[in-house]
């Protein structure tokens, strides 16, 4: 074991963010950690790292175990130097070790004493060791996969923004290879190109990872264990997110049985503690099931997940076929031509993301069609279209004297004071939050009211400009499935691959100052990518293979056609049809296999029927190993059945065959 939690309760004044739980974190284990804002993730990874002491219990940490631990608070480091020095400095031992060799390296010179030269000698055996020789390309081949050019190596910290300083750290921190990788958000402010190398890196990474992460896609490639933070302690799924989401589903569904079986349970004994209580000789009897119940271990109801509220935006009007026309665009800053002579077209139904590496120009195209940055070229807007356009300098324009409530009235959308706050809720306003002012709100806090008056503008086109940041799950899921019903049309922004994928039917990319588009989904287009890579790499290869003098082509004479076979008649039954004994063997081989595998077929089938008895039983649940067992030989037996039924269909498509 790394490092884990043993029995550990932790509680802010009043309030228990975890109660007397238990974690261990194993060697070589990718672990997604999740639960809602506010559920304790980050306070986790604090108390993992000792920045937290728990109220009760124990955290356990090898002695030997280096942790790395990435989180926001880390963007108050700031330096004069480049964010390659920044980087490098991964490497202190090795750093130390250069500056000791060029000390003894000079007194060496001087002295050629031999005690001076093997400490010299041990000195390089370490630095080799160590592997200090490849240290600046190691440092190089990071940056560059996290986005950074090679003119940016130089450029000091602190002129980078937040997003990008939080990468130099990351690099930093990948280089030092920790043991344990404790990552708070990585992802955030990352283009996709960064986001795969990083998922890349992070898959054949030797040490553990822990990650807190809202990207479902980036989880469900990147871990292999989800440990979800609900009710004050820890839920264990051994799989990636998919397989939490699936396997949540059943224990919420069972958990609902529990309790409303314990429920009933805990009704009948009141009634018998009221039939008994005015009766003396019962009264004892009384007394005995009341305490039985005050003992009771008391079953959460699952419903005390957060509400699958459902959130629908409002269109007035319809407008017409063409949303809007792009033509001849042009766009540079300074040298850097983001548009040449670029068009266009958004029809209605089109959902689009818009997509690429940072600095493409995704954000610079998604404000020229918002008419909000100058261009030159021509952008023209069709019959009766209403717009309405997030991005996070949109904020500027909300009235900070406001409560959030009175912001959303503001928007003229006609919904009721319920409605809006049912609407604030999904957006993370829970309570008493809608009544609280603009102006004591958070960057984060403000970008959500903004587009919760994105929601309910009543606008048939929207542009987007990543708006799933600052959102939980929850309310990510319940964005897509609001902006899958939307009868209007959209072009957003996102580097949220899994909410791209939910809710965009063609894909445009920007590509040597062309808008490039697909049609098709997010996966379509990943997919058609790697198929255009393949078919590119192909014929580099082929290019590259090719003799450098051509050969004079040698004419070749056509090969004359083999004779036809001669065709000898079968010899025949009396009814006309061939006699074939290996034809009746095989086909009562095959009626053999195909009974054998109805009976193996009928007897997992029992087997699996009985796993999922022991599998709805709380009882199971409560024994960790039991439950690792009894699931591991579930997914056994379901396997094995998933391979005898494709048999058992081939089997019976081979009598077919063989039948007829």
């Amino acid at each position: 074991m790394l490092a884990g939690l043993q029995n550990v309760t932790f509680e802010f004044g009043a309030r228990a963010i975890i109660e007397d739980t238990t974690w261990h974190i194993q060697p070589g284990e990718r672990i997604g950690l999740i639960g809602y804002n506010g559920t304790g993730k980050s306070t986790l990874l604090k108390l993992l790292v000792g920045q937290y002491l728990p109220s009760s219990g124990t955290v356990e940490r090898s002695r030997t175990t280096s942790i790395g631990y990435l989180h926001q608070d880390l963007l108050s480091f700031d330096t004069n130097d480049s964010i390659f020095q920044v980087a490098l400095s991964a490497f202190e031992r090795v750093i130390q070790l250069e500056k000791e060799i060029e000390e003894i390296g000079k007194e060496l010179e001087q002295t050629g004493d031999e005690k001076t030269l093997i400490e010299y000698t041990d000195r390089l055996h370490e630095l080799e060791t160590l592997g200090g020789y490849n240290i600046q390309h190691k440092t190089e081949e990071i940056l560059q996969g996290l986005g950074f050019s090679n003119a940016d190596l130089h450029r000091p910290y602190k002129s980078f923004s937040g997003g990008w300083r939080m990468r130099v750290l990351l690099a930093k921190m990948i280089l030092q290879q920790p043991d344990l990788l404790l990552l708070d958000e990585p992802t955030n402010h990352m283009d996709l190109p960064s986001i795969e190398w990083l998922e890349k890196y992070l898959l054949h990474y030797q040490g553990s990872v822990v990650i807190v992460s809202h990207d479902k896609y980036f989880l469900n490639r990147m871990v292999t264990k989800i440990v979800e933070v609900y009710q004050q302690t820890l839920h264990i799924y051994n799989g990636n997110y998919e397989f939490y989401e699936t396997e949540k589903a059943v224990r919420i569904d069972l958990q609902q049985k529990a309790y409303e079986n314990q429920q009933d349970y805990i009704r009948q004994n009141e009634r018998l503690v009221e039939r008994f209580r005015a009766k003396a000789s019962k009264a004892a009897m009384a007394q005995s099931i009341m305490k039985k119940l005050d003992k009771l271990d008391r079953i959460e109801e699952a419903s005390m997940e957060r509400p699958d509220i459902r959130i629908n935006f409002r269109v007035d009007k319809t407008p017409g076929k063409v949303i809007v026309e792009l033509d001849k665009l042009h766009k540079q800053f300074g040298d850097n031509v983001i548009l040449n002579d670029a068009k266009a077209e958004i029809e209605r139904g089109d959902k689009i993301a818009l997509i690429g590496a940072n600095g493409k120009g995704k954000s610079t195209l998604l404000r020229i069609i918002a008419d909000v940055e100058s261009f030159e070229g021509e952008r023209k807007w069709g019959h009766n279209v209403e717009e309405s356009f997030y991005a996070q300098h949109q904020l500027e324009v909300l009235n900070v004297n406001n409560t959030i409530l009175d912001e959303m009235k503001e928007c003229g959308s006609q919904m009721t004071d319920v409605e809006l706050r049912t609407l604030l809720g999904c957006f993370l306003f829970g309570g008493d939050d809608a009544d609280k002012k603009i102006k004591v709100l958070s960057g984060g806090e403000k970008a959500r009211v903004a587009l919760a008056k994105t929601m309910v503008s009543k606008a048939n086109f929207l542009m987007l400009d990543e708006p799933t940041n600052h959102l939980d799950m929850h309310s990510c899921d319940l964005l897509i499935d609001a902006l899958k019903k939307y009868q209007g049309s959209l072009i957003l922004v996102s580097h949220d691959r899994y909410f791209i994928s939910k809710t965009a039917n063609k894909i445009w990319e920007i590509v040597d100052g062309e808008i490039k588009e697909f049609k098709g989904p997010y996966d379509e287009w990943v997919a058609w990518k790697e198929r255009m890579a393949k078919i590119q790499l192909a014929e580099q290869q082929a290019q590259k293979n090719k003799p450098a003098v051509a050969e004079t082509p040698v004419k070749k004479t056509a090969p004359t056609p083999p004779p036809p076979p001669v065709v000898r008649p079968e010899p025949q039954a009396n009814n006309g049809q061939p006699i074939n004994k290996e034809h009746k063997k095989e086909l009562q081989k095959q009626q053999r296999i195909f009974k054998q595998l109805e009976e193996q077929i009928e007897q997992l089938q029992a087997e699996k029927s009985q796993l999922e008895k022991s599998m709805s039983d709380p009882d199971t649940y409560a024994d960790k190993n039991k439950f690792v067992q009894t699931e591991t030989a579930y997914n056994n037996v379901a396997a094995k059945l998933q391979t005898l039924n494709k048999e058992y269909e081939q089997t019976f498509e081979k009598i077919v065959e063989l039948e007829g």
